[in-house]
């Protein structure tokens, strides 16, 4: 496995696959690596023989500075852990490799629209900065799969917009989102939690749950359905940052033609915000 910091390097090594033909699936990643990850990993190794891995903690998405410099950084157990898994490359270059002139100074991508609304108007900025650094890598990388987690919900409609708005010849892959044994979604953020919280951060996922069982006979109530759930986390220990009920389609309150709901949560445990989201049929 190459460890490679210099886009240059990277895209001599790109270039030497791609005139052999190689078809090449990657990953990005802010690192602290989980099972999660790992599972990105393994699907990518579905689609093509050349897997690559990046490892980059983006400064352009990070809205809040303390929550940028308190992100978990683990080089190089990660490296070890994507090395036993059979990549073939990882890419970990630093934000002066990445953002030469600085941020104030950097061309942006962003998706119209679907940027702005829910997650998006609560981190302004969020997904111009993931928008940004997604198409960065995969000019670098010009990978032919890209995996992201279902659990970034709007992340990854976001993403496949962008891909086809720019025309970028990729196909993206979404895959489920891995949960631990409670119930709880797999995060990089989890290792934050005291062994207090994680006995308590379960709690969000079914809270998620209950709602998607009642969310088909009572679509038309989802005020209440959201009322009752921030109710029930607060009580048990969650600050409750947001909680949505959309059409996945385009993130808008729902209507009589919608056939799906998504149910996107993000909820304080302590300081460690936690998201989960849940995709309910409405109508069989």
């Amino acid at each position: 496995m190459q460890v490679i910091e210099d886009p240059k390097l990277l895209r001599s090594e790109i270039k030497k696959l791609k005139q052999q033909g190689e078809l090449i699936s990657f990953i990005p990643t802010m690192g602290n690596l989980h099972q999660g990850h790992l599972t990105l990993v393994k699907e990518g190794q579905l689609h093509a023989k050349i897997t690559i891995v990046s490892i980059f903690v983006n400064p352009m998405q990070f809205n809040n500075a303390q929550d940028l410099a308190n992100y978990p950084k683990t080089l190089a157990e990660d490296c070890a852990q994507l090395k036993e898994a059979g990549v073939d490359i990882v890419f970990t270059p630093t934000p002066e490799v990445i953002y030469p002139n600085g941020l104030n100074a950097q061309t942006f991508v962003e998706v119209p629209g679907i940027s702005d609304s829910l997650e998006g108007e609560l981190r302004p900025g969020h997904f111009r900065g993931v928008s940004t650094i997604v198409t960065k890598l995969f000019n670098l990388v010009q990978p032919d799969f890209a995996c992201f987690g279902k659990k970034d919900f709007q992340q990854l409609a976001v993403i496949k917009q962008m891909v086809l708005d720019l025309a970028m010849p990729i196909k993206i892959i979404p895959v489920e989102t891995v949960r631990e044994n409670s119930g709880l979604a797999m995060s990089s953020r989890n290792s934050k939690l005291s062994e207090a919280e994680k006995l308590i951060a379960p709690k969000i996922a079914e809270v998620m749950n209950n709602i998607g069982q009642n969310l088909p006979t009572n679509s038309e109530n989802c005020e209440q359905l959201i009322k009752d759930a921030q109710q029930t986390l607060n009580n048990s220990g969650f600050k409750t940052d947001e909680i949505h009920i959309v059409d996945p389609l385009t993130f808008a309150p729902l209507h009589k033609a919608s056939k799906q709901a998504v149910i996107l949560m993000a909820a304080f445990l302590g300081n460690t915000r936690l998201i989960d989201n849940l995709v309910v049929n409405l109508h069989q």
